[in-house]
């Protein structure tokens, strides 16, 4: 990391970054660890939650947009990390915190049960060479991790510009029980709500389509 990434957990980490309980990786969550918003954000509010959310550009600007909402960043780089604080500092964000953990446990244990109004995930790894695909964050047994950690009727945003790997998003989450197409057609409509980043201007100059998907969290029984 610069030295202006390293300043940034020296000075900023204190009010944005979560200190999250460890089992035995350094990025892992331990099993009985468990989040409080209200006590984390000084207030209650709807929680919007990015997985994967690299250098920070989307959620960073979308707190600015929506102070009355709450949102959570989980990445696993401290590079991205260190530059989503500094640049939420200096658009003085005060809405957001960050967790450095692995995304599935956040979900499946860490995240109080349904404290999640909405679960994003915008270009999350495609693993695109086919033995590498099993690693993909989106395979069945997924939507379990994300249901729970959802209200009722939120919202799970996803978005990639790899054809193959939106293909099995929207099969996978097709057949989970747990959740609804929130879409009409063959792919969503582009999410008003995500700023456009450079990384997703690449994908477009590299002729990749950006396909999105949005499903709803069924009602508990």
């Amino acid at each position: 990391m610069s030295e202006a990434q390293e300043r940034a957990f020296d000075e900023l980490a204190p009010h944005y970054l979560l200190d999250v309980p460890r089992d035995i990786a350094w990025t892992s969550v331990h099993p009985e660890a468990r989040m409080d918003p209200a006590a984390e954000y000084g207030r209650r509010a709807p929680l919007i939650v990015e997985i994967g959310s690299g250098q920070g550009h989307a959620i960073v600007s979308a707190a600015s947009a929506r102070p009355d909402d709450d949102f959570l960043a989980v990445e696993v780089f401290r590079a991205g990390l260190a530059r989503t604080m500094l640049d939420a500092d200096k658009a003085g964000v005060r809405n957001l915190r960050l967790i450095e953990a692995n995304a599935p446990e956040v979900l499946s244990t860490y995240l109080p049960e349904g404290g999640a109004a909405e679960v994003w995930i915008f270009f999350s790894d495609p693993w695109h060479k086919k033995r590498h695909t099993k690693r993909r964050l989106i395979r069945p047994g997924f939507g379990d991790a994300a249901a729970r950690a959802l209200a009722d009727g939120g919202l799970l945003r996803l978005a990639t510009d790899w054809e193959d790997y939106a293909l099995q998003m929207r099969e996978v989450l097709d057949a989970e029980p747990l959740f609804e197409r929130a879409f009409e057609g063959e792919w969503a409509a582009r999410f008003d709500g995500r700023v456009m980043t450079a990384f997703e201007r690449k994908g477009i100059a590299k002729g990749r389509e950006i396909r999105d998907l949005v499903y709803r969290r069924k009602h508990r029984a």
